[in-house]
């Protein structure tokens, strides 16, 4: 698993091998942030069930200002502390359920450019992290979240669908926050 684009192209990620973890493929990733390089430069990141943290440091890679890690699994913690040695950008790792990190950054007013979304596949927790991203107001105008996928459905009107696309048995779904 490596980076695929922007200043850190090319450097190898480890984790991908971490049972439990289920790695964006690089032709999906590509495809992804293809669609939203519009919305990286400067921008702040969750990734949120961040794995080995392959979303958020290629936002970093691509331009992102800053990137907020977060995973319940102290392993994949330690993965991204790893990944995410000499960086330079404003990085910060938080061991939390998502629950607890969504009120966490409610309660501190901390609101987002970008939120990927990639829970474990049979966990089905894409609704409910959007319900409380709309809830807590966790979007910056003209802010994104980028859902990835296999079987879940999404059920929310209160975000615009700007994007989806089908990778095999994987989705990805692209929504803008409701102005």
């Amino acid at each position: 698993m490596r980076i695929i684009s922007g200043k850190y192209k090319g450097k190898n990620l480890i984790g991908f091998n971490i049972q439990g973890t289920r790695p964006t493929m690089d032709r999906i990733k590509e495809s992804m942030f293809a669609i939203i390089q519009n919305h990286i430069k400067k921008s702040t990141v969750l990734d949120l069930f961040a794995g080995s943290g392959s979303l958020g440091i290629e936002a970093l890679s691509n331009g992102a200002d800053s990137c907020y890690f977060i995973d319940e699994n102290i392993d994949l913690i330690n993965i991204i502390k790893q990944n995410t040695l000499n960086m330079s950008e404003e990085i910060d790792i938080i061991k939390m359920d998502y629950n607890d990190a969504l009120k966490y950054f409610k309660t501190k007013n901390i609101r987002f450019d970008i939120i990927f979304l990639d829970p474990p596949y049979k966990a089905n927790l894409i609704n409910d992290a959007l319900n409380k991203i709309i809830e807590y107001n966790l979007l910056k105008p003209n802010g994104i979240v980028v859902c990835e996928y296999e079987t879940e459905e999404i059920n929310t009107n209160k975000l615009n669908l700007i994007k989806e696309k089908k990778y095999g048995s994987k989705y990805i779904r692209i929504y803008s926050k409701n102005n």
